[in-house]
């Protein structure tokens, strides 16, 4: 078993041992939607610094925990903050949380977060569907050893924003009179 693999085993036990349901949706709850969480039933809630090898967010209103259980009867884990590269983390130690959460068994992923835009068309506070991204980064979570059971060495991300789900949260925004935008994220490495 690789290093990554071994560290990627001791967090899932660490987090299973906690109990509560085996989450098939993870969210990452970026800037604003940490409440969020608070509506998870049965929640089971993990500290990220008592997990091995998690990295702990220093962004303020970052909780810095797990919260798993069920969201509108949904077995879910939520991440209440995270870590960003401008904190100094490394793209592997960046992406860990996201290698764990699949080794809990998350087969969706929901990823949120505040962004600045460049459309005129926008407006400040409107929500955006993301359709394509950007890497300006300079930096690959790809790059650095393989290890082809955590996944291809170049996956295609044709799909990477999967169109059904995105036709869904366009569907749900038109029926509850959410405008929702679509556009391309811009990764850079900030702050």
């Amino acid at each position: 078993m690789s290093d990554l693999l071994q560290r990627i085993d001791e967090a899932r036990a660490a987090i299973a041992a906690r109990g509560g349901v085996t989450p098939k949706v993870g969210l990452i709850l970026g800037s604003g939607l940490g409440d969020l969480a608070d509506q998870i039933e049965g929640p089971v809630k993990v500290p990220y610094n008592e997990i091995p090898h998690f990295p702990v967010s220093t962004a303020p209103g970052h909780a810095g925990r797990l919260v798993i259980g069920r969201l509108e009867g949904k077995p879910v884990v939520a991440m209440q903050g995270r870590v960003h590269f401008y904190e100094g983390y490394t793209m592997e130690q960046i992406t860990f949380p996201v290698r764990v959460m699949r080794a809990l068994g998350v087969e969706t992923l929901v990823v949120t977060c505040a962004a600045g835009g460049l459309n005129p068309a926008f407006s400040a506070g409107d929500l955006m569907l993301i359709t394509d991204h950007i890497n300006f980064m300079g930096q690959d979570p790809l790059r650095g050893p393989n290890d082809e059971r955590l996944g291809p060495r170049f996956p295609a991300i044709v799909d990477a924003y999967t169109p059904e789900l995105r036709q869904l949260a366009l569907q749900v925004a038109q029926e509850m009179g959410i405008s929702l935008q679509q556009g391309v994220y811009t990764a850079i490495s900030g702050p």
